[in-house]
């Protein structure tokens, strides 16, 4: 199985650029994955594929606005920090452009020196650990400092941060957003509770890596990148019996898939657990607990496209693709969204 296998053309302007005023606005595509049917609906249509006595998977993590742009110190060169993970309380992994200008002890101002850092170690991959320098609260500064790391095929400029958030979303620390949650509205999720369907909210805070593309030409050969997730006794007891009672798990998103099939035990049991995850699903992988997913749009030769072809066949994924585009759906991250049922 060669990464190739899982390039197809997409026209540049089907990327979305920009999301829609509505939220649930978004087009469905419905793909049937045993039978490979396809329908064509309004996202707001997702509640009818939901039955009582479901369960939505949905992450509640929180993007960061991890994108800092200031000078160094000495020479006012300018500088971009991008936050990747917290080590502690004011040290963070993150990657500098341009980095040669950040050898170990160079230091760097932010917001005419509210924000200051200074690069305490260089790593094997090129990132730096940085030790920020500040008075006041961190989350505030960063508010204040920072803007969203969208992905690179985005050029727009983003007005409103929220709309690179969920609607629940609650637990800071992703440097992307896990972009099928975008979808629901308040009114949405309340809609589908009062139908009788049961959440559950697990964390998994996705990094950049997810927009890394595959460079080996042997699908196998690929290294994930490793990212954080925590999963409670609640949703785990929610999942647990929700599947006790026959009702199936619909996960929202890659994110919430990867959570579930590196936490399931092999009968699909769920426990509470926090931990960190490389779980790489491409086709031939057997899924232990998610029934159904939500998800969006991907890049061709992605990662998250080779799980979803693991999921719904590679066959019947490509054909709803080419669909997509001949129906002119908006792709990737503000784009339209499927269910695979």
């Amino acid at each position: 199985m060669t990464t190739k296998d899982f390039y197809y053309d997409l026209p540049p302007e089907l990327i979305a650029q920009h999301p829609l005023k509505d939220r649930a606005g978004s087009r469905l595509l419905v793909l049937d994955k045993e039978t490979g049917k396809i329908e064509h609906k309004n996202f707001r249509n997702i509640i009818e594929y939901l039955n009582p006595g479901d369960c939505l998977v949905m992450n509640n993590t929180r993007v960061i606005p991890a994108r800092l742009y200031g000078v160094k110190e000495d020479t006012g060169g300018k500088i971009e920090f991008l936050l990747l993970k917290r080590i502690d309380l004011n040290t963070w992994n993150v990657i500098l452009k341009p980095g040669k200008r950040a050898r170990t002890g160079a230091r760097f101002v932010f917001g005419d020196g509210l924000l200051k850092a200074e690069v305490i170690e260089v790593r094997p991959d090129g990132n730096r650990i940085v030790r920020f320098e500040y008075d006041g609260v961190w989350e505030e500064l960063l508010d204040k400092l920072g803007e969203m790391p969208l992905p690179p095929y985005i050029k727009e400029k983003l007005e409103d941060k929220e709309r690179y958030q969920t609607v629940y979303s609650k637990i800071e620390g992703s440097a992307a957003a896990p972009t099928a949650g975008l979808h629901f509205t308040n009114e949405l999720l309340e809609d589908i509770k009062d139908k009788g369907v049961k959440t559950a909210y697990l964390t998994l805070h996705v990094g950049l890596g997810t927009f890394r593309p595959v460079s080996v030409e042997n699908v196998e050969e690929h290294v994930m990148h490793t990212e954080h997730y925590e999963v409670s006794q609640e949703a785990a007891d929610i999942i647990n019996e929700t599947r006790k009672s026959g009702g199936r798990i619909i996960a929202v998103g890659t994110t919430s898939v990867r959570t579930l099939e590196t936490v399931a035990e092999d009968n699909g049991t769920m426990k509470a657990e926090i931990g960190d995850t490389s779980i790489f699903i491409y086709p031939g992988y057997k899924f232990k607990v998610t029934d159904s997913i939500i998800t969006n749009f991907h890049l061709p030769e992605s990662t998250l496209l080779m799980l979803v072809s693991a999921f719904a066949g590679k066959e019947n994924i490509f054909e709803a693709y080419e669909q997509a585009v001949k129906e002119k759906y908006r792709f990737f991250s503000f784009g339209d969204a499927m269910l695979l049922k």
